[in-house]
């Protein structure tokens, strides 16, 4: 399937790279391109592209208030924020106005032709310094024992794949030492998306249908309120559910 992409930078040069770079990759069709945000929402009314490469700071019209007002005209049109500035306060505005994914200008073909297949899919696709560091605002530092053990971690220390006494887990018992009623099952799915497996890929570690895999994802989401896999990533690793 072709990915219908629209450009939005209000420097020429860029616009332009964009579109000739976009061009050379198989599974991309740029169908536009735009110089502000006002001329972007105008340009998506009429393409109706499926994703929007967004610049941030533009003049009339800048790319967060942008992203904000096509997520709620165009809900099935993601946008991939494509900048030079990636601060916090720019990396959380851009997230909470519904951007879908987030990567720096020194990205290179394949990683932009991955964030638009990601963000079709309906994941979210952060360039890994900037979730690190989106990781690192939200999370508190580890706590430090007295005993200079590692701490056990929500789960006591015991391990998620299946019960302290080797008995199988019934009811509340398989969840007492879980946040947000989440099961193991649902924690072994959630620490796998942690390390960034694919659902095929969660699959074939757990031995169970990709289908089965959907279900557990749409379980646990629901439970920790999560819309995406940057926000299930970011809840892991807050409550101990993600490797170290």
């Amino acid at each position: 399937m072709t990915a219908r992409v629209v450009v939005v930078d209000d420097q020429t040069v860029v616009r332009e790279g964009l579109t000739l770079l976009l061009g050379l990759l198989p599974g991309v069709e740029v169908v536009g391109s735009a110089a502000d945000g006002e001329a972007a929402l105008e340009l998506v009314a009429a393409e109706r592209p499926d994703v929007v490469l967004m610049d941030l700071r533009m003049p009339r019209m800048d790319g967060v208030e942008a992203t904000r007002r096509i997520r709620a005209a165009h809900p099935d049109t993601q946008v991939v924020v494509l900048t030079t500035y990636s601060d916090d306060e720019s990396v959380f505005s851009a997230l909470q106005a519904g951007a879908r994914g987030f990567l720096t200008k020194s990205a290179d073909a394949e990683e932009i032709d991955r964030a638009v297949a990601t963000v079709m899919r309906g994941d979210a696709q952060l360039d890994t310094a900037v979730q690190r560091r989106l990781l690192e605002t939200m999370l508190p530092p580890p706590p430090k024992p007295a005993d200079g053990k590692a701490p056990a971690g929500p789960t006591g220390g015991k391990p998620l794949s299946g019960p302290a006494d080797g008995k199988a887990p019934a009811g509340a018992a398989d969840r007492e030492s879980l946040p947000d009623g989440l099961t193991r099952r649902e924690a072994e799915v959630l620490r796998l998306i942690a390390r960034g497996r694919s659902n095929a890929e969660i699959s074939g570690d757990l031995f169970i249908g990709e289908a089965t895999v959907k279900t557990h994802i749409n379980n646990l989401f629901a439970k920790i309120g999560a819309r995406d896999r940057a926000q299930a990533v970011t809840y892991a690793y807050r409550h101990g559910l993600a490797d170290p």
